[in-house]
């Protein structure tokens, strides 16, 4: 478990974290998103002790960062960031087993556990292993980073806009993978990033900062269609933020509850279907009725019909 307690960052008497309160569960994946400047990396920086908080407490797994070697705190957390940062001379599996060496593991357990990763992360195909940095692609090399970060079996995973840099067929891949990992690992997850979709994709909890403060906290369908103010309803997308949760599969936490009353709503013509569907979940009704130009009913389509592996 992570907890951050009035923790501060002050730059030249600018408060970039100010007075940040958070509590992170294990086994979690929680994603802080915001606009560049908001303190999302700068928070994720103290909680690894990269820098340090001017106030406050942070507390991992029970104990206080400031009281920690930074580098025994450092081997517990695994950290990646978006350009990877591996070294450039050395073969994927010696990125890989950085930490475990310095770690003193014996060899055997070492091969092992990079064996392990490079399966975990897709990059068991033919000599992959013995290859350089350079020889790989972009988001190969992102997926070195995160085994390299998984090495030593860290409980917590530190990500800071690790897939910003990439083209989106990789990034969805990526994301993809790191949600595959979570589940066979039940690894504690932080991600940064300023890109919505990836939160409402990745994150069971999101936190949206703005100039240092947390000023929505919750599920992402609390966030997609229930912002607190018009910064967040713009920076999800308005309703059609609602939408991309129908693909995420997070219909269920939208639905109106089972026997409620049925609501009417209406939607002016010639509004578009995504934008009716956006409405629906967004309002929590539970179907959309379609009419023709002389008013009549020429079909229903139920929410619970647009749920992953139902037909409308």
């Amino acid at each position: 478990m992570i907890t951050l307690a009035g923790v501060s960052k002050i730059y030249d008497g600018l408060r970039v974290v100010d007075r940040l309160d958070l509590d992170i569960a294990a086994g979690s994946i929680c994603v802080i998103v915001g606009p560049s400047g908001c303190g999302k990396s700068t928070t994720l920086r103290m909680v690894n002790a990269l820098i340090a908080a001017d106030e406050g407490r942070i507390i991992v797994n029970g104990q206080d960062v400031r009281e920690a070697d930074p580098a025994s705190l450092r081997r517990g957390i695994g950290y990646v960031i978006q350009s990877a940062g591996l070294f450039p001379h050395w073969s994927i599996a010696d990125n890989i087993a950085t930490v475990p060496r310095l770690l003193g593991w014996p060899r055997d357990r070492i091969a092992a556990r990079v064996a392990e990763l490079i399966r975990l992360v897709g990059l068991d195909d033919g000599d992959m292993a013995q290859r350089r940095p350079h020889q790989l692609s972009g988001g190969q090399q992102q997926r070195v980073g995160v085994a390299r970060a998984l090495a030593a079996d860290p409980p917590i995973l530190l990500m800071d806009e690790p897939f910003g840099a990439l083209d989106p067929v990789t990034r969805r891949a990526l994301q993809d993978e790191l949600i595959a990992i979570h589940r066979a690992t039940a690894k504690t997850i932080v991600l940064v990033t300023h890109d919505m979709d990836e939160a409402l994709k990745l994150g069971e909890r999101i936190v949206v900062m703005e100039e240092g403060r947390i000023v929505q906290d919750g599920s992402p369908a609390a966030i997609a269609t229930a912002p607190v103010n018009d910064l967040v309803r713009d920076f999800v997308g308005g309703e059609e933020a609602a939408l991309r949760l129908l693909a995420r599969g997070t219909v269920a936490d939208v639905m109106r509850p089972p026997g409620a009353t049925r609501q009417t709503a209406t939607i002016e013509p010639g509004a578009t279907l995504g934008v009716a569907l956006a409405r629906m979940v967004a309002s929590g009704h539970g179907e959309l009725g379609v009419r023709d130009e002389a008013g009549r009913e020429i079909g229903v389509i139920a929410l619970a019909d647009l749920a992953p592996g139902r037909r409308p």
